[in-house]
């Protein structure tokens, strides 16, 4: 330690442990051989004393300066590279995956909630929500993303591109959503890849190392929002199985309660079941005494809602054999038009027939007969 009353170009004198001054003998020594660490450079002891603050001086402030650089601190320990905040200078920011804080956690909540048009892939054998980069950056510039922001003025605000990339650079900075492209489940494996039906829009992933937010670009959630209500309904569903074992333990008057109503519901059931026997007989006798046959609740094995099953309460079976007879009575007036042209004349375009004459109509133009085709539609990627 040194002592703090010396004065200006005076040789500073070492304190002792404690704060204690040194003898005489041991401030004769020091003085010594400071001024022949001084001759030794070609100083005087002055200028040597003020040569010596200089350099402390400058060690001080260079190890200032590369520990706010991120290089080595003052003890030589390794210090991190620095993270310049986002946005900063109107230029993208490269990411540094790290812990997930509270702002990217509200951004991943307003992404999840907004129509991204999610697809399923499957990542590492489990399915995983997988959306495109442009659908997020076009709900970061949504109304709905400013109306979020006021309500939450966490959220970063976008002016431009490079604003816009990094607000959305905070989901992988936070691990919440990554980057990852479409493989082939096959790959690398010895055996020749299986022939069977793809399932149209499923893909399989994996996570790339660099992860970029180009348009184009796919990435996976790996948040799953709050899992408050799967944890509560998780409780009740343990507290229901444990109620029904518990059962021999329950009050008489419940449990005859429990009888009563399995008994009616088992009715109820029985019900059911017989109407529909009872419908099919129906609609076999009226098949063949008053054709096309009735049907008692027509919508009962519809895919339609409940009550709509029971509505209408009757209706006559609908049959295809008008519209088979509307084809022959075409396909007929067809060959008799082409009878009425004479062999040396091309058949008409078009013809129609009713119940009582056959109309032709004429084109100026006979059109060239085209096969259907079948095309194979690709995935919206």
């Amino acid at each position: 330690m040194q002592n703090p009353n010396v004065p200006p170009g005076a040789i500073p004198i070492p304190m002792g442990p404690g704060g204690q001054m040194p003898t005489p003998q041991q401030i004769a020594a020091m003085q010594q051989q400071l001024a022949a660490e001084a001759q030794k450079h070609g100083m005087t002891v002055p200028q040597f004393v003020e040569h010596i603050k200089a350099q402390r001086l400058a060690q001080m402030q260079a190890a200032q300066r590369q520990q706010q650089q991120g290089g080595q601190g003052p003890q030589g320990g390794p210090q991190g590279p620095p993270r310049p905040p986002p946005g900063a200078q109107g230029q993208p920011q490269p990411i540094r995956p790290g812990p997930p804080n509270p702002v990217a956690i509200a951004l991943a909540n307003f992404l999840r909630s907004q129509p991204l048009k999610q697809r399923t892939c499957i990542l590492n054998g489990e399915r995983k929500d997988m959306f495109r980069v442009k659908r997020a950056l076009r709900a970061l510039q949504s109304p709905a993303y400013a109306k979020a922001r006021s309500k939450n003025p966490a959220l970063p605000e976008i002016t431009d591109r490079a604003s816009l990339e990094n607000t959305f650079k905070l989901l992988p900075l936070s691990m919440l959503a990554l980057r990852v492209s479409k493989i082939d489940p096959h790959q690398g494996h010895d055996h020749p890849p299986k022939k069977g039906k793809r399932i149209k829009g499923l893909w399989t992933v994996r996570i790339e190392q660099q992860q970029d937010a180009g348009d184009d670009m796919y990435y996976v959630w790996l948040y799953e929002g709050s899992q408050v209500m799967r944890k509560v309904y998780g409780a009740l569903a343990l507290l229901l199985i444990f109620t029904v074992v518990l059962y021999p333990l329950w009050p008489l008057v419940l449990r005859q309660g429990v009888y009563y109503l399995s008994w009616g519901f088992l009715m109820l059931l029985g019900l059911f079941f017989l109407m529909a026997i009872f419908r099919v007989i129906l609609f076999c006798i009226t098949y063949f005494v008053v054709p096309p046959g009735l049907w008692l609740y027509p919508n009962l094995w519809e895919d339609v809602s409940f009550m709509d099953s029971f509505r209408p309460v009757w209706a006559w079976h609908e049959t295809t054999k008008p519209k088979k007879k509307k084809k022959a009575s075409k396909a007929a007036g067809v060959e008799s038009a082409a009878q009425l042209a004479g062999p040396g004349r091309p058949p008409p375009a078009t013809a129609t027939t009713t119940a009582t004459e056959t109309q032709i109509q004429t084109e100026p133009q006979q059109r060239a007969y085209v096969a259907p085709k079948v095309e194979e539609l690709a995935d919206d990627e």
